[in-house]
């Protein structure tokens, strides 16, 4: 476990981008999506919007997706495992960086074909607590034909992500502006910040 939490801080300590390809395992994405289909097929999914408090705003100009917040509190199986990694992931960061995280929010996040969101930063402009972003890929058999790329804005250094099962994206919250593009197939993750409050 600790090398998949060595892969991601190594890669965000030399590039500002940890990349881990196998931090779930196949296994757990298959549930994960598993019960994210079936909170579509219930209509529980919502679409998402951008901002918060008085700020917050939906437009399907600037995100299509739609989400489902997970809690603890809902004692599913295959969430608490996934909450299990990223407590133990939090806590070795913890440790090792002196990051002071000390909360977590994550949620289910689905693309239909044809989504997007687009460029943005994912701190808002009056609450520094997002302190690192954590996504999560759910897609087996993902191909380059089928878009849906994580786009990360560097200075001389753009990088496109493909969203494929297990792997982990990690990155900081106020630091790097980024996109997701155009999907030409259903795109499913989950999607987190750690946070310092």
């Amino acid at each position: 476990m600790e090398t998949d939490f060595e892969e991601l801080i190594a890669g965000f300590i030399a590039n500002k981008i940890g990349i881990s390809e196998h931090f779930l395992s196949d296994e757990l994405c298959q549930h994960l999506a598993a019960n994210l289909l079936a909170l579509q097929k219930e209509e529980s999914l919502i679409a998402a919007g951008v901002g918060n408090d008085a700020l917050w705003q939906q437009s399907k100009l600037i995100r299509k997706d739609k989400i489902f917040w997970l809690d603890k509190k809902h004692n599913n199986v295959h969430e608490n495992a996934f909450f299990a990694k990223m407590d133990a992931f939090v806590l070795y960061l913890n440790q090792t960086c002196y990051t002071n995280i000390k909360s977590y929010e994550f949620h289910y996040s689905l693309y239909e074909t044809g989504d997007f969101y687009v460029k943005h930063l994912d701190q808002f402009k009056d609450d520094a607590s997002r302190q690192y972003s954590v996504v999560s890929y759910l897609n087996p058999l993902w191909e380059l034909k089928d878009g849906g790329e994580l786009m990360i804005y560097q200075t001389n250094n753009n990088q496109t992500i493909s969203p494929t099962q297990g792997k982990t994206i990690f990155f900081k919250s106020n630091e790097l502006e980024h996109e997701v593009l155009v999907t030409q197939e259903r795109r499913m993750s989950v999607t987190g910040w750690l946070k310092k409050g």
